[in-house]
């Protein structure tokens, strides 16, 4: 029996090592169709000649997806298990891709963002799946530290998909109108075929229990988040993704037109490399972070960082010019520990309610769509991009205030 036993432990190792192995790329995969809206944003304010508040309706369009169905994946993931609703997710982002291909044939904006909506729809339950999924994959104590290893592959993605988007569809001669509209098909072709092929890897796979099991007989899904909503902590932490996240997306939203306009001369394909060694810089934090986490209270850190990219923020805002550039391209390396840190300290605690708790904290990624429409419009109002910078600005002189309040409960992971 003791041999049996050896057996199965060895069986569940695997299986979890593969488990962590494949989800890994899921974050590879929606860090590279997020990030690929900062190439789009460009893209498609030339192509459809359209304002700043305008092209910001790319993530507004992308994030209501996410807003709209992380409770159905949170459901989903209670009755079917977290493998189940990976595996949906994947199929609605392949769709969403594909989708591309027809709204191109059609030279229509608003085609482009429906299908940007169902992409966003597919990563919602993957982002409400992987993350939790993660956590639970290993001990308690290095959930936070394992998070962060995980997100690190994350903005791999991110500088993938803004290597793609500057070499197939920016060019230094900018089209208009249906040539402009072809430009996306390739690109997004690829992902889709990517992206069934990773449904198809994960079918085949076995998964540790942890990761394939539903609970149909649970207490009601309803219930769950009628008892998230008394939970002042949690909560707190759900405002504080949303003011993040806001941040985030913002700032890489607009750097491609930031640096154009601050930096005289410079084309739209050579701004997004400026994008691609911001990412570089995120994905360095991100290693970095995991490595300080291990040695570190993660809410100190947290406030620490918001803090430098408060200040980074407020020069973006008051020096239009290289400075400006510099500081937004440097707020990366301080945004890297943000997102999963917020995530694991809401989640600490919440035992049977983690499934409907994930899920408002990827709802909480709404604050990409308002808060870059935001953005937009404050530029558009200005007259100027850097005036948009205050919008980041404020919010992460929130987070490192929830930071603040959170110091010694996240300890070192």
């Amino acid at each position: 029996m003791q041999a049996d036993a050896r057996v199965d432990r060895q069986e569940d190792s695997g299986a979890t090592k593969m488990a962590v192995m494949l989800t890994i790329g899921l974050f590879f995969l929606w860090g590279l169709a997020n990030n690929l809206n900062d190439v789009l944003i460009a893209h498609f304010r030339h192509a459809f000649a359209l304002s700043d508040f305008a092209s910001g309706l790319v993530q507004s369009a992308f994030y209501l997806g996410y807003f709209c169905f992380a409770i159905p994946a949170a459901l989903t993931a209670q009755r079917f298990g977290y493998k189940a609703t990976v595996i949906l997710g994947l199929l609605l982002f392949a769709l969403g891709a594909l989708l591309f291909l027809p709204a191109s044939a059609a030279v229509s904006y608003p085609f482009f963002l429906f299908a940007l909506f169902v992409i966003a729809s597919g990563l919602a339950f993957l982002e409400t799946a992987a993350n939790p999924m993660v956590a639970v994959l290993g001990d308690a104590a290095g959930a936070a530290r394992r998070l962060n290893l995980a997100q690190a592959f994350n903005p791999l993605g991110s500088i993938t998909g803004v290597a793609l988007g500057a070499t197939l569809i920016l060019s230094d001669a900018p089209a208009q109108g249906a040539a402009a509209a072809a430009a996306v098909r390739l690109p997004y072709l690829l992902i889709a075929l990517v992206v069934l092929a990773w449904a198809a890897l994960l079918a085949r796979t076995s998964f540790p229990k942890a990761a394939v099991e539903g609970h149909a007989g649970a207490t009601s899904p309803l219930a769950g988040y009628r008892q998230l909503l008394r939970r002042p902590r949690y909560l707190a932490g759900v405002a504080a993704q949303f003011f993040y996240v806001g941040a985030q997306v913002g700032i890489w939203s607009y750097l491609i037109r930031y640096a154009q306009a601050a930096l005289p001369g410079i084309t739209a394909q050579h701004a997004a490399w400026l994008l691609t060694l911001s990412l570089g810089l995120f994905m360095a934090g991100r290693f970095a972070g995991a490595a300080l986490l291990s040695r570190f209270d993660g809410a100190r850190l947290m406030r620490l960082f918001a803090l430098v990219n408060l200040g980074l923020a407020l020069v973006g805002c008051v020096w239009l010019g290289l400075p400006g550039v510099v500081a937004l391209v440097a707020a990366s390396f301080f945004m890297s520990i943000m997102y999963p840190t917020i995530f694991v300290l809401s989640l600490d605690g919440l035992g049977p309610l983690t499934k409907p708790g994930a899920s408002m904290i990827v709802m909480a990624i709404i604050g990409g769509a308002v808060l870059t429409a935001l953005m937009g419009l404050i530029s558009d109002m200005a007259g100027t991009i850097n005036a948009a910078m205050l919008v980041p600005a404020l919010c992460f002189l929130l987070v490192a205030a929830y930071a603040h309040r959170m110091r010694g409960k996240g300890g070192a992971a």
